[in-house]
């Protein structure tokens, strides 16, 4: 029996994290008493309380519900807590049930089959589709996302009671995705990446060689084309996909629709043609994340027809290429990403789409390890704008570095238009320039002055 099938009481320490959020949401629905602590009101949090989840935040004990029989109550809480916060140093003295966010994860959803979306950039957007294609079928999902769809208004999807597939973000940050033990499970990308956690690119691999050893027997991987991962370990039938490479699963007659604005492409599968899907999001790099959302679903079990209509329906996450504002004269988009491979990704997108147009982009770097350990790779990223803004770095769990800052990156940039300014700097240096495309990325607060940059480019017009 799930030791959760216990518990009468859950307490979040960091409930308005994106994954512990789910979680909240997940046990609020199956009839859990539900509380929870963070650092700070968000957008998140907000909705917590509108769904009648006691959220509160301030680190002090006296919030902690005392009607809680200790015995029934699970605490579940983030690597990223300080060593020193009070709710969860008591935590640890009560007989409370006490564990991450990982393992509860892992407790939920290995009871079902398991889809598991994993890689240092990409499975937000892959897991969403996936989640998206499988609840327009007859098999339905449910599903805990790294992001707010905006098919489903949350990141959390309640399976249906006949449905035996729930699809998971997979996160290698603190090697959380070690708690999963997917049937199907699927890896993007593997980048050097949370060095701070792994020390080394060599130690990434070696957890996702080990992530995908668990894989129940019978199950599968979808590898993409390129990923380089001793398979030994797994049993496992192993496919590829690629955006147009050749690869098990890929697009065949990829073109954009320019009247309409969306991709049309042929699907290839091992069993044939998918032919004429559509993809009303922008950019390439989705596509290619469709062929991937594509792949699980063909793998589920998920009919040609029904994988074309989830596709077409998919209208996106929040923060992932996410199209804030578009007129004749200016367009402004904004994305999560906040490692130089997705910055890569996500401006060559932007420009493909937009060829004829000039691009400027506000990044925000995330973390000064992050900043630290690949200026030089941030710094290529950002030379591919036409325009290049940059403020102060999000420090989000870390404590300053000396000798890190934004600057480390502005300084080895080779683009001549560029500037390092304070984040509530950007309106006013917009409104000031000719603006054509305006792009804004990062995984910390970048998006908070997102209306701000409306205002002036509606005024522009």
């Amino acid at each position: 029996m799930n030791s959760l099938q216990k518990i009468k009481n859950v307490y979040f320490l960091g409930i308005g994290g994106i994954g512990m959020s789910a979680l909240a949401r997940y046990f609020k629905h199956s009839g859990r008493n539900v509380a929870g602590y963070d650092r700070t009101p968000t957008a998140l949090t907000n909705a917590l309380q509108s769904e009648g989840i006691d959220v509160h935040f301030e680190d002090d004990i006296r919030f902690i519900p005392s009607k809680w029989n200790p015995v029934e109550t699970l605490a579940v809480y983030t690597p990223a807590l300080p060593e020193d916060h009070k709710q969860l140093n008591w935590c640890k003295e009560k007989p409370i049930w006490l564990m991450k966010r990982a393992k509860v994860l892992g407790l939920v959803c290995n009871e079902k089959s398991c889809i598991a979306v994993s890689g240092t950039h990409g499975k937000t957007t892959v897991s969403t589709m996936t989640a998206t294609i499988l609840s327009k079928s007859k098999a339905g999902c449910g599903a805990f996302l790294g992001g707010i769809s905006k098919n489903f208004g949350s990141n959390l999807l309640l399976p249906p009671e006949n449905s035996p597939w729930i699809v998971a973000e997979a996160d290698e940050y603190d090697r959380s995705f070690l708690h999963l033990k997917p049937q199907l499970a699927l890896i993007t990308s593997i980048d050097a990446d949370h060095l701070d956690i792994y020390g080394d690119k060599g130690k990434i691999t070696e957890s996702f060689e080990q992530f995908i050893s668990q894989i129940k027997p019978g199950g599968k991987l979808v590898l993409k084309k390129g990923v380089e991962l001793n398979t030994s370990k797994t049993q496992a039938e192993i496919f590829s996909y690629a955006l147009t490479e050749k690869a098990d699963f890929t697009t065949i007659n990829l073109h954009l629709n320019n009247e309409g604005g969306f991709y049309c492409f042929d699907l290839k599968t091992p069993d044939g043609i998918i032919s004429q899907c559509k993809l009303n999001y922008p950019g390439l790099i989705n596509v290619e994340n469709a062929v991937a959302a594509s792949a699980l679903a063909f793998l589920a079990g998920v009919s040609v027809d029904e994988i074309k209509s989830g596709l077409e329906n998919y209208q996106g996450v929040l923060r992932r290429f996410d199209v804030k504002f578009k007129s004749e004269r200016q367009i402004y988009i904004d994305d999560y990403a906040h490692h130089p491979e997705e910055l890569k990704a996500v401006i060559s997108s932007v420009k493909a789409l937009y060829p004829d147009r000039k691009v400027t982009g506000i990044f925000q770097p995330h973390l000064y390890s992050r900043t630290r350990d690949f200026a030089s790779e941030f710094a290529e990223s950002l030379d591919l704008l036409d325009g290049a803004v940059l403020v102060p770095i999000y420090p989000a769990r870390e404590e300053p570095i000396k000798g890190v800052s934004s600057d480390l990156i502005f300084g080895k940039m080779k683009n001549e238009n560029k500037f390092l300014v304070e984040k509530s700097e950007v309106p006013e240096l917009l409104e000031n320039r000719e603006t054509d495309v305006v792009l804004t990325m990062g995984a910390g607060d970048i998006d908070g002055i997102g209306e701000q940059i409306i205002e002036v480019l509606k005024n522009k017009n």
